[in-house]
């Protein structure tokens, strides 16, 4: 009750923000703090927070690279921030965040460019009411919300690490996650289910993939501090965005409840708040393996934060990846 009333107020936390904080205002702040010359990788930045996110950091200077599928629709984002800002540094390429193969051919192709690479969000979000399965015959939303997230910071890890060792500007990794990764009980995150489910839930499926952002976020800062990388990898909870669908309830339920309602919704910009925040904050240096919402620290369940389930997460979805990249599904 104390934390939902601090939300309401939009009560600061440590950090000095809180849930009514904006990703300008949380970026407005780290000016003369962020290092010029910065590459951001934004996944999901055709639309919603992941464009918000974008067009706030190409704001503030970063060069921004937008995998997306329909690259007509990120050629619109694209030219909406050369508008506000005629002198931003936006590149788009092509990606299908469930297919592996896609994967490995847009690392390639950024790889070739000879660029940098300071931070990676991993925002993009895939929910799915039906059954639906990816080209690798793995259910869609984990193969995209956790698996192609997953093996794009693999594939994009030693790059990073490289290009902070040469900078030394700490390299940020970014995994856009969801407190509904708190309905999730253990009897129910099994891997092998969540790769093709015999029954299937699509709010169950978005919440086992938002767990194992997580996760994998916890196990890779483990690795990471153990090689002493100069990298840092940190989940967030964006909170709830005000959507046009909002609108389309406020027929069938009593006013009251929609003004209830409402009060607990972001906007997108305040969305956007926390993941800017982690990926550019001074605030941030060194800290890792950590879990955020209204750009404060706050704890994650029992489950996320269990470092035998990461180990183990991490190890299958290593073994599953090395086999369907050197067997691709016919």
């Amino acid at each position: 009750m104390k934390e939902t009333l601090k939300y309401l107020a939009g009560i600061t936390g440590p950090s000095g923000y809180g849930s009514k904080s904006t990703a300008e205002q949380v970026t407005q702040d780290c000016m003369g703090f962020i290092p010029s010359n910065l590459t951001a990788i934004v996944t999901g930045a055709t639309s919603g927070i992941g464009a918000e996110t974008a067009r706030v950091l190409a704001k503030r200077g970063v060069r921004i690279i937008i995998p997306a599928r329909d690259l007509r629709k990120a050629a619109r984002v694209k030219e909406g921030l050369l508008k506000e800002n005629p002198a931003a540094d936006v590149i788009l390429l092509e990606i299908d965040l469930s297919s592996f193969a896609s994967i490995q051919r847009f690392c390639s192709e950024f790889l070739s460019l000879g660029l940098p690479l300071h931070i990676l969000i991993n925002n993009a979000g895939k929910y799915s009411q039906k059954l639906e399965f990816s080209e690798d015959k793995i259910e869609i939303t984990f193969a995209t919300n956790y698996l192609g997230h997953f093996l794009l910071t693999e594939m994009l890890l030693e790059k990073m690490v490289e290009t902070a060792a040469e900078t030394g500007i700490q390299g940020r990794i970014v995994n856009v996650s969801s407190v509904i990764h708190s309905w999730v009980k253990r009897d129910n995150f099994c891997f092998r289910k969540m790769l093709s489910p015999k029954s299937y839930n699509g709010t169950r499926a978005y919440a086992q993939s938002k767990l194992a952002n997580i996760l994998h976020a916890k196990e890779l800062s483990r690795l990471l501090k153990g090689r002493k990388a100069n990298v840092t990898i940190n989940a967030v909870h964006p909170g709830i965005v005000k959507t046009g669908i909002i609108r389309e309830y406020k027929g069938f339920i009593t006013d009251s409840l929609f003004f209830m309602a409402s009060r607990l919704l972001k906007s997108i910009s305040q969305g956007a708040a926390t993941t800017c925040y982690t990926a550019l904050s001074p605030q941030m240096a060194g800290v890792s393996g950590k879990y955020f919402a209204d750009c404060n620290e706050r704890r994650c369940s029992a489950l996320a934060n269990n470092e035998i389930e990461a180990y183990k997460l991490w190890k299958r979805t290593k073994a599953l990846i090395h086999r369907r990249l050197l067997q691709p599904a016919s």
